[in-house]
């Protein structure tokens, strides 16, 4: 057994797939030379050779059209933007192209193209770096969404995201990139499309992915000194949701706090919280609530700490919960 970062189990995820299959490309903004900006990608280029592992110009419509492109051609590529907030100059590639071509074509064209995303706040940097716009892409049918929060599941996860024969934007939470965990790789977890308990736990259930995952255990801990016990679950896939396993813990206790570093309005909180309302409803003691960043434009650095949930917002959801 090894410490391993997040970040360290990502660039090991994509060599091995790169070593194992020659259709794997890898290519995007400062991937290649710099080794991308979190070092994710760090000696691909010199293990693989400027074919495989390549920069591009600083165009996120082209580097995703190129993908499809390429992946039409039977490539498997696996492409970098580089900021969450620099998604949107190729968000109508990916919701018109990449989502749709397989539906378009009668299931003829497969595109097996991973878009690895850095989301999240937490690193004190400037809007359009730091965003949360998962909502957008997994309200668009077609697309496989992830949202690893540990070392061995980015690893599995992202391995599984490379191998699916579907699109899949894989969110890596930017501020977790340096959290270790003891494991040896390669390593397997749950397939795509199947949450975790990471903490059970009987008064209430805690509902979350990527970054904030870390932040509700702390929060379970907190809370067990004043005689709470929580459960926490992470979600890891948006896109299939396991909804099976959301239920199954709810009904055990009864509430649900959905956290999450996006806005409340319209973000996967709610989505979360209907379905719990519609197949767990006589389960529940309490309206599903949820935490997440304030409804306004991501703030400057020196201000984020007040916008993203922390252990005293998520600790007052929970009394809020337990007064119904």
């Amino acid at each position: 057994m090894g410490a391993v970062t997040l970040a360290g189990a990502l660039n090991r995820a994509l060599h091995d797939a790169m070593d194992a299959d020659d259709r794997v490309v890898i290519f995007g903004e400062d991937v290649a030379e710099l080794g991308g900006v979190f070092r994710v990608t760090d000696r691909l280029k010199e293990r693989f050779g400027e074919d495989r592992c390549f920069d591009t110009p600083l165009a996120e419509s082209g580097i995703v059209g190129t993908a499809i492109g390429m992946a039409m051609y039977g490539y498997r590529p696996v492409v970098e933007l580089q900021f969450d907030g620099f998604t949107y100059p190729a968000f109508e590639q990916i919701t018109s192209h990449l989502a749709k071509m397989p539906n378009r074509s009668r299931g003829t064209v497969q595109l097996p193209v991973v878009v690895r995303i850095p989301f999240g706040g937490g690193i004190g940097a400037v809007e359009h770096h730091s965003e949360s716009p998962e909502a957008l892409y997994a309200h668009t049918a077609g697309l496989k969404i992830v949202a690893p929060s540990t070392p061995s599941d980015a690893y599995a996860l992202l391995r599984a995201s490379i191998s699916s024969p579907d699109p899949v934007l894989f969110f890596e939470p930017k501020r977790r990139y340096w959290t270790k965990e003891d494991v040896e790789l390669p390593v397997t977890t749950e397939p795509l499309g199947e949450a975790v308990v990471r903490r059970e736990g009987t008064t209430a259930t805690l509902i979350s992915y990527g970054p904030t995952v870390a932040t509700c255990l702390e929060a379970a801990d907190a809370a067990a000194e004043e005689g709470w016990d929580l459960q926490v679950i992470d979600v890891r896939c948006l896109v299939p949701l396991d909804i099976a396993t959301l239920v199954d813990a709810v009904e055990g206790t009864g509430r649900a706090i959905v956290v999450h570093e996006a806005s409340v309005f319209g973000g996967m909180g709610a989505e979360i919280a209907a379905e719990l309302l519609e197949r767990a409803f006589y389960s529940l003691e309490a309206p599903v609530l949820r935490v997440g960043g304030f409804d306004i434009p991501y703030p400057a650095s020196q201000l984020e700490h007040y916008h993203l949930p922390d252990i005293d917002r998520i600790l007052d959801a929970v009394e809020r919960s337990l007064a119904f």
